[in-house]
């Protein structure tokens, strides 16, 4: 570790846990100041925007659906719209809206155990229920999470088969966002999904992120979503819209959803905003995915000759070739280092090589997460090497 590191690790260890907060806070709001105020980014997240920069999302919403139609009533007019077309993209009978994925995820998989009598549930060890949801599955829903790997990949076809206890529903997130992205290959995935079957079990998509896997499996969306059960999709994450989940599978599946979503607090009186938000991501951001992602592997091929050429002595773009249009930086640096550098990149420059948090994996080792989107077309291989060879020239030696 640089004697750099080593004093940012022994600051932190000084710090009361105000202090910290206070640190991430007024990181933060640099952070979005940053994003704010570069003229080059590979990506620009909806949350550093101004509340009227959100607001004209909804321009043109004229166009995607009927303004003149009464306003929707818990779950009704335009909700319903975005229902059945969410549906018809993912190939299953019916669908329906939710504030969350978080319940939508937990209603699904209550409602599956409901019918296979089996209230555990497999999934791997970095998905998000485990690391992000405050054990929600076992606090709130009667599940019981185990867990069929924890290693930086995929589940694999024959950890399902002889897991050591039976199960009534296999969970897959896809990609896989804490490994990197991760994706399995199309036969991989079809053979997890007939070794869940194989056992009785049913499989549920976590697809979040499913929007963007159609260019690493080859496949269209519906016959990508068309091997689970059930899939969930978020509305927020890779379409830029408010907020908002769906859960999509069989019609009787999607009833008893709702069931339980109204249970669980989720049927709102009013939802045409998020909705109206929704449908735009699918008209205008669904179709750019493919070339997003596309153009991620232009990028993260360029970092790898960036770093090379800098002599850093290791650094790691994980996976070398993104599976989707967001993949893992790996430096071996402190990740208050790295966070400090990459927004002073930003200020000085007016170009944000990594906008996203640092943060330590082990000792003197950071990761980050880069996204390639719209904003990240204008990059050329030759803009991402010359940003990278400025980065490294602000790193301590």
């Amino acid at each position: 570790m640089t004697a750099t590191g080593e004093n940012a690790d022994q600051a932190k260890t000084a710090e009361e846990p105000e202090q910290q907060a206070e640190r991430h806070r007024r990181t933060r709001e640099r952070r979005v100041a940053v994003h704010r105020g570069a003229q080059r980014l590979l990506a620009r997240p909806g949350y550093t925007t101004t509340l009227r920069e959100r607001i004209a999302l909804l321009d043109g919403a004229g166009e995607l659906h009927d303004l003149d139609e009464p306003s929707d009533v818990y779950g009704n007019g335009v909700v319903t719209a975005l229902e059945e077309r969410t549906a018809a993209l993912l190939g299953h009978e019916a669908a329906a809206f939710f504030p969350t994925g978080t319940m939508a995820q937990q209603v699904a998989l209550r409602c599956w155990a409901g019918r296979t009598g089996n209230p555990v549930v497999a999934l791997h060890g970095l998905g998000h229920p485990e690391v992000h949801e405050r054990n929600a599955f076992s606090r709130v829903s009667g599940l019981r999470p185990v867990r069929l790997s924890g290693e930086p990949r995929q589940p694999a076809a024959d950890e399902v088969r002889d897991f050591g206890e039976p199960f009534g529903a296999l969970m897959l997130e896809l990609p896989l966002r804490d490994a990197g992205y991760l994706l399995p290959t199309w036969e991989e995935l079809t053979e997890v999904a007939e070794a869940a079957r194989e056992r009785d079990a049913v499989v549920h998509f976590d697809g979040a992120r499913l929007w963007e896997t159609t260019v690493h499996f080859g496949r269209p969306l519906d016959e990508i979503a068309g091997l689970a059960d059930s899939v969930y999709v978020s509305f927020y994450k890779s379409l830029k819209g408010y907020g908002g989940a769906a859960l999509a599978g069989p019609r009787t599946l999607v009833e008893e959803a709702r069931a339980w979503r109204h249970r669980y607090g989720g049927n709102v009186f009013q939802q045409f905003p998020t909705a109206l938000s929704a449908l735009a991501g699918l008209e205008h951001e669904l179709p750019r995915l493919p070339e997003y992602v596309r153009h991620a592997r232009v990028v993260a091929a360029a970092l790898r000759e960036g770093f090379a050429a800098a002599g850093l002595p290791w650094a790691r773009v994980h996976p070398e070739v993104p599976h989707t249009h967001e993949f893992q930086v790996w430096l071996p640096y402190d990740a208050d280092v790295l966070g400090e550098i990459a927004l002073r990149q930003g200020e000085e420059t007016g170009t944000l090589l990594f906008g996203r948090p640092w943060d330590e994996t082990g000792p003197g080792i950071a990761v980050t997460e880069v996204g390639v989107e719209a904003a990240g077309l204008e990059w050329t291989a030759a803009d991402v090497r010359a940003a990278v060879a400025d980065f490294a020239a602000r790193l301590p030696r």
